[in-house]
């Protein structure tokens, strides 16, 4: 599964010159003009990573910023901020807005790609990384083997894609479509519930030995990957009673 890098950039040429460089270095690349352009397409294509430059038309790239850090689903994206702002108190701004990283302009390409590497390294380490791990889960990519604990989990090539996924972005709510799109295929004709009925499978496969579940249902918004909440006392636990 090829890492994907949205570039938030209203300067045409500046963004071809970041999306020739990022796809030679073996990214996939989508690209926005501006901030609305770039709302659409973080709900339509969920990235790995975002390069998002400071002054954008209409909403600015720090204002674009601080709103994906109050969204759940993108609170946690990896954010290099670009722009011409040299000063130090530019660069801490940007930082302390949410900004994982900072590159100023001029820049080289060579420089910036280091960069998306380094910074999904730190922080989405599964995405560079060949083995895959969360609580005692582990998904060794190379030999395609899923271990839960000590115990082997046979999975089907979609459960693997579907686990392998989650595991890559823990903690982030995928809607079906967003599913649909990065699992089977953006031109897959497989209906929602498809999503439904492979989660379903999924679960009592990383389940089949009483272990708590890890994939949580989000009401009305999808699944993530994420650690069991404690049981009320009394009462049924929320994963406990949800569906599927």
């Amino acid at each position: 599964m090829s890492v994907r890098v949205l570039v938030v950039e209203d300067e045409p040429a500046v963004r071809r010159l970041l999306a020739y460089n990022l796809r030679a270095a073996g990214f996939e690349v989508i690209e926005a003009h501006d901030g609305e352009e770039a709302l659409q397409l973080l709900e339509e294509l969920p990235p790995d990573l975002l390069i998002l430059d400071w002054m954008l038309p209409g909403l600015s790239g720090i204002e674009l910023c601080r709103r994906l850090r109050r969204r759940t689903a993108t609170a946690h994206l990896p954010v290099i901020m670009l722009t011409a702002r040299v000063e130090e108190r530019d660069r801490l701004r940007g930082l302390e807005t949410g900004a994982d990283d900072y590159v100023t302009k001029p820049f080289s390409p060579a420089e910036l790609v280091a960069r998306v590497r380094a910074v999904l390294r730190r922080l989405r380490p599964a995405v560079a990384g060949e083995l895959l791990t969360f609580a005692d889960l582990r998904m060794d990519l190379a030999g395609h083997r899923v271990h839960r604990g000590k115990r082997e989990i046979a999975l089907s090539p979609t459960e693997f894609r579907l686990l392998r996924h989650l595991l890559e972005n823990p903690h982030r709510v995928f809607d079906r479509s967003q599913l649909l799109d990065r699992v089977w295929g953006i031109d897959a004709d497989v209906e929602l519930r498809t999503v439904d009925a492979t989660i379903r499978r999924l679960r009592r496969a990383l389940n089949a030995g009483g272990e708590p579940d890890l994939v949580r249902t989000v009401r009305g918004a999808g699944y993530a990957l994420d650690l069991p909440e404690p049981a009320a006392t009394g009462g049924l636990s929320e994963r406990a009673s949800e569906v599927p």
